[in-house]
């Protein structure tokens, strides 16, 4: 098994970890995190990173959710990232995910779909047929993506929310939990609500 690097230590790492050590293609060898009160996680230890060090061709994988923090750090890095998807996940054959994507337990990324880089399609998540994710998107627990959907780069779909089919969603966008998406919504805001509508707006992060 190669052997791979987790950047962050925090509670996505857990679910990380759970992922990687059922899909028994990688061998968990460091997780670096520069928080300085956490040195063990789960039956790992938890290191700091050497900022001099690039990890060049190295095989590693972001376990943070707050998606501008994804952004710098593979950025920063010149891993060689790699793509996980959980055994009891679903992911069609005509599905194309990007680098650095992560396809946690019990989700379903349908048919044509496209998955940017460094997404994370969280626990239970439905991607329906011909979406497309761009870069670093997170889509929270338990959440659905109706057929036809784009979702702009570093946009957060909160836990349980839905989105009706051929919607558009800016980049930098954050949905509150357990919102009905059924408009398209701009670039670098905050929706929420039943239907979703923006309730600010922000600086751009992606």
């Amino acid at each position: 098994m190669k052997k791979i690097a987790l950047f962050g230590g925090g509670a996505h790492a857990k679910v990380l970890i759970d992922c990687l050590e059922q899909e028994a293609r990688y061998e968990i060898t460091t997780i670096l995190d520069d928080n300085p009160s956490v040195a063990h996680l789960l039956k790992y230890d938890v290191s700091k990173r050497n900022s001099t060090h690039s990890y060049e061709n190295e095989a590693g994988i972001i376990s943070i959710t707050n998606c501008a923090i994804r952004k710098k750090i593979a950025e920063a890095l010149l891993c060689d990232f790699i793509t996980t998807i959980h055994p009891t996940a679903i992911v069609s054959p005509y599905a194309l995910l990007g680098v650095g994507t992560q396809v946690l337990a019990g989700a379903i990324v349908n048919t044509g779909a496209k998955v940017g880089n460094h997404c994370i399609v969280n626990t239970g998540t439905v991607v329906e047929h011909d979406c497309v994710l761009s870069d670093f998107v997170h889509l929270a627990p338990n959440t659905t993506i109706g057929g036809g959907v784009k979702i702009g780069c570093g946009t957060q779909i909160g836990i349980g929310s839905c989105v009706i089919q051929n919607i558009t969603i800016g980049a930098n966008v954050i949905i509150g939990a357990g919102s009905v998406v059924i408009t398209d919504l701009p670039d670098n805001c905050t929706a929420v609500g039943v239907p979703a509508k923006p309730i600010k707006f922000h600086e751009v992060t992606c």
